[in-house]
């Protein structure tokens, strides 16, 4: 499929983390953002992502995005996915609000906006997806999946809020001493059915994408092979909805006396090996990284596949530590692939690679963002 470029035509930003006020349009190959640690320039990039999942990609609160002694924070854009769409959201500290709109009108749902600007950020943080918890993993699927399946927002929503009233109602009946667990029982229909939901999801999609993780990690230069699982807290089924209700109903004991759920896909996992073994434990931090940077790819192909666009490439220093060798055959596989436009962040003009100096620069200093001037570029 020739997916078309999802582009960010116009961004404003104020307020956001240390960026006071930012008015950019960028160009439609992207830029590169220039700038030492601490002055803002991966601030700039999680604004831009910002758009997709309406929250902070680093998982920080809203209220803490605000500027130190600002009200709130707004971003604004103009996007081009299929044809031009004006987004905007912000976020008042005083009221903890946050109000988004599209095209000038408010959606009924905030979830109606996800998604706005597809978008995938690469950065040295990645490593988590690989050697950090189960949520940093659980975090990527759900994401990409609630943003390209049909279903899968609203089950996960469902999901969430049965499991926290069936957490509640543990720690309830521990506290109260009663015998009875009807109070908990009545959530475990909802938990089976929406659970199976994105059970489902999830297994298709890394029985999708199992052999291109190693196909990926090879192209890029690792020797070893690299293998994904899905590794469940079920038993695998033909009918999970069932199966659930099954490990649910066989949990309830044991989840009183810990207070917590302990059966269903929020205590599920990605299993990442290297020649069989947890790469977690055994692997190299280069060879964590490229396989961070395979699954990155991976959920760039998955938007380009079921969205019909390629995303927005929100590149975070992300070669940082790997080789020249393996950074150039990433940009490589990414061009092949379909690279859309390009935002790079990086320390200085030496770490830009070959393949993108082609790109426009500014810097970016204390929060403050300029174009370079044509004598510097010349110079």
């Amino acid at each position: 499929m020739n997916a078309s470029p999802a582009r960010l035509k116009r961004l404003a930003v104020r307020d956001f983390r240390n960026l006071s006020r930012v008015e950019l349009e960028p160009p439609s190959e992207g830029f590169v953002v220039i700038g030492e640690n601490g002055q803002g320039k991966t601030n700039l990039l999680e604004s831009i992502y910002y758009l997709q999942i309406l929250r902070s990609a680093r998982g920080a609160r809203d209220q803490d995005l605000v500027r130190f002694g600002a009200d709130g924070f707004h971003i604004a854009a103009t996007v081009e996915t299929f044809g031009a769409h004006d987004v905007g959201v912000g976020f008042e500290r005083a009221g903890k609000r946050k109000r988004v709109r599209i095209d000038g009108v408010i959606p009924e749902r905030m979830s109606q906006a996800l998604g706005a600007l597809p978008a995938v950020m690469f950065s040295p943080a990645d490593v988590d997806l690989v050697i950090g918890p189960p949520n940093s993993r659980r975090r990527l699927l759900d994401i990409m999946l609630a943003l390209t399946t049909r279903g899968y927002l609203e089950a996960l929503q469902h999901y969430r809020a049965a499991l926290a009233r069936r957490n509640a109602a543990l720690r309830e009946a521990a506290r109260s001493g009663r015998q009875s667990t009807s109070s908990v029982a009545v959530w475990e229909p909802a938990l089976a059915q929406h659970g199976a939901v994105i059970w489902r999801e999830r297994r298709a999609w890394v029985a999708q994408v199992e052999n291109d993780v190693e196909r990926l990690c090879t192209e890029i230069g690792e020797s070893g092979r690299v293998r994904v699982a899905y590794a469940s807290s079920i038993p695998l089924t033909d009918d999970p909805v069932a199966q659930l209700a099954v490990s649910l109903e066989a949990k309830r004991s044991s989840d009183l006396a810990r207070g917590l759920t302990h059966a269903g896909p929020h205590r599920d996992d990605l299993n990442i090996t290297l020649d069989g073994r947890d790469l977690r434990t055994f692997g190299s931090a280069g060879q964590q990284r490229t396989a961070a940077i395979a699954l990155r790819m991976l959920e760039a192909s998955t938007f380009r596949q079921r969205m019909g666009r390629a995303p927005v490439f929100l590149l975070d220093d992300p070669f940082a530590e790997l080789d020249a060798r393996r950074s150039s055959r990433i940009l490589s596989l990414l061009e092949r692939a379909g690279l859309g436009q390009t935002i790079l962040a990086v320390p200085r003009e030496t770490d830009i690679p070959r393949e993108l100096t082609r790109l426009e620069r500014l810097r970016v200093a204390g929060g403050e963002v300029s174009w370079f001037s044509s004598r510097e570029l010349v110079g």
